[in-house]
């Protein structure tokens, strides 16, 4: 999900579906770049500020994972085959 300036937060970011863990990484590891958010981040899901200069193939890894998180084995195997 993209959301700009969700609830005047000044953002420009996504959120996305994240593996067991990798939220807590990532956000202990660049605040300035990844963070909580609000009504899904207890699950686990990660948010992503686009407008901090994150790397492509970088953005690409999360949004792959992310999608492997939540769709059904068979769609995910497919886009792996891809």
């Amino acid at each position: 999900m993209v959301l700009t300036n969700h609830h005047g937060d000044g953002r420009f970011a996504f959120w996305c579906a994240a593996a067991a863990g990798l939220q807590e990484m990532l956000v202990d590891a660049d605040p300035e770049k990844f963070f909580r958010p609000p009504y899904v981040g207890h699950r686990g899901w990660l948010g992503v500020r686009l407008e901090r200069g994150l790397d492509w193939d970088d953005l690409a890894v999360i949004v792959e994972d992310a999608y492997a998180e939540i769709a059904p084995a068979k769609l995910v195997e497919l886009a792996r085959l891809s």
